[in-house]
This record gives structure tokens, sequence and C-alpha cells, in this order.
């Protein structure tokens, strides 16, 4: 796959779900907490209200090899769907059509398309995937339900940190911002593969429906090499009439992920 189609997947799909966990050594000084359910409750008194969501954004994606800059349009119908188109020069490179039970893109560098479910692109990427954390991801929510797992929680450089009390090699650690309880940053390492990442909120704006994060950066360290990703909303709208047209050009070869 391309760039192109590489920015788009690991801007939405969360490709790089893969960081180094020796990287995220914390040699600050923690101030243990009592397990406090109420620091879960209020996070998710910031849950957006919706029914669509509109972004238009920049997205620079760079690694050890190559820097590229793209833009990207963003169409949500909460809990339904999610369309994605990436542009470079004003020309789609690339798109994507998310929903709870399918996702499909094509990219036009190689002239290739895939059409699948969940299930095996979750293999693919060896990392958990469904639709929740995908739109979870673009909207500065945490990738897991938090209300259903068990946290221990410490107080690290002033931020709440909620760490997954699940004694498996995928360790998650979230961590919230103690006056609204927004999420700042949460990463998830895998000891065993030697792989992280790491996703970081900022530049919170305030709208009629909710709190919504304008800038994510995503860092990854693999065994291949390091990938950073940055999005920023340049704009956004609420509830507008929004149609996702998406169709696979012809003459497109299909992907098979076994």
């Amino acid at each position: 796959m391309k760039k192109y189609i590489v920015i788009m997947l690991a801007a939405i799909f969360m490709i790089s779900c893969k960081t180094k966990s020796a990287a995220v050594q914390n040699n600050n000084t923690e101030t243990p907490t009592k397990i406090d359910n109420k620091s879960i409750e209020k996070h998710y008194e910031n849950k957006l209200d919706f029914s669509t969501l509109y972004i238009k954004a920049s997205a620079k994606y760079v690694d050890e090899k190559q820097s590229q800059n793209v833009t990207a349009e963003i169409k949500i119908k909460n809990n339904e769907q999610i369309l994605v188109s990436v542009r470079f020069l004003g020309i789609t490179m690339a798109k994507a059509l998310i929903t709870p039970t399918a996702v499909s893109y094509y990219e036009k560098i190689n002239g290739t398309y895939y059409e699948g479910d969940f299930t095996s692109l979750s293999k693919w990427l060896g990392t958990e995937l469904d639709y929740t954390k995908v739109q979870n991801l673009l909207v500065g929510e945490a990738l897991d339900d938090l209300r259903k797992g068990k946290y221990t929680q410490t107080i690290v450089e002033n931020l709440i940190r909620l760490e997954d009390e699940k004694a498996t090699n995928l360790k998650k650690n979230f961590f919230l911002e103690p006056e609204k309880y927004l999420l700042q940053k949460e990463q998830i390492s895998q000891a065993s593969e030697n792989m992280m990442l790491e996703i970081k909120y900022s530049d919170n704006k305030v709208f009629n429906q909710g709190t919504l994060p304008t800038s994510i950066e995503i860092n990854a360290i693999q065994p291949k090499g390091k990938t950073d990703i940055n999005l920023n909303y340049n704009s956004i709208s609420f509830n507008e009439e929004l149609s996702f047209p998406y169709s696979v050009p012809s003459g497109y070869k299909k992907i098979i992920i076994k």
C-alpha cells in the first residue's frame, strides 16, 4: 500500500496500534489514590450529543522514510457510519467507509480496494478493532468503554491515570485531566511484541453538542520503526444533512486479507 492509504488507515483504523513498551517508562512520581468510579462517570458526562458530524482536517504522516501532508474530509453519522476521504492537492487519493459490520476502502495509487469486516481486519492488524473504537478515536473518547473495566487510579504529572487491572500481555492506560475529566492521552502496549501506541488529545473546543478535541497526535514505535501522525480539525459542524457516497472505481483490484 502506498503512503496515501497508509495515512488514512494509520490515522483512522489505528494500524499502528503497536509501539515499544520500553518507550513508555515513566520515572515521574506517582501518587496513589483510591479507585474512584466518579472519575469515569465524570468523563462520560462529556460525551458528545450529535446526530452527524462533519470535519475538514489536515493530516501529517511521518515515518523514518517519508513525510507527507494531506487533507481529509471526515463525515460521521453517530454510531452508524463514517466516511473518510483523503486528498492530495485537491485530488481524492483514498476513501474509506466504515460501518458497525463492514470496512471498505480504495486507494488510487495502486488501484486497489478492500471489502470485509472487522474480524479479518483485526487479525491483520494484530489488535482488536471495531466501529466504536474508530469513532471514539475521532471524537476524543476512550477507545474502551471505561465503565466496563476495572482500573487502578493514580496521579501522574497532574493527570488522573486509569490503569487496566487485567493481568494480560496487553497493557492499557488512560489519562484524564482533573478539572473536566476530558481524555488527554491513552497508551496501549504489548510487552511480548515490544510495541506500544500513544494517542494524545489537545486544543479542546466547546460546542452546544459538547467538547471536542481539535488536535489528535498518534505516536507509535514498532520493530520496523517509528510512526507519527497528526490530525488537526480545521472546520467542524454538527447535525447537518450529510450524504455518504462511496463506490469503488471500475478496474480496481481487490485486496484479500488472510
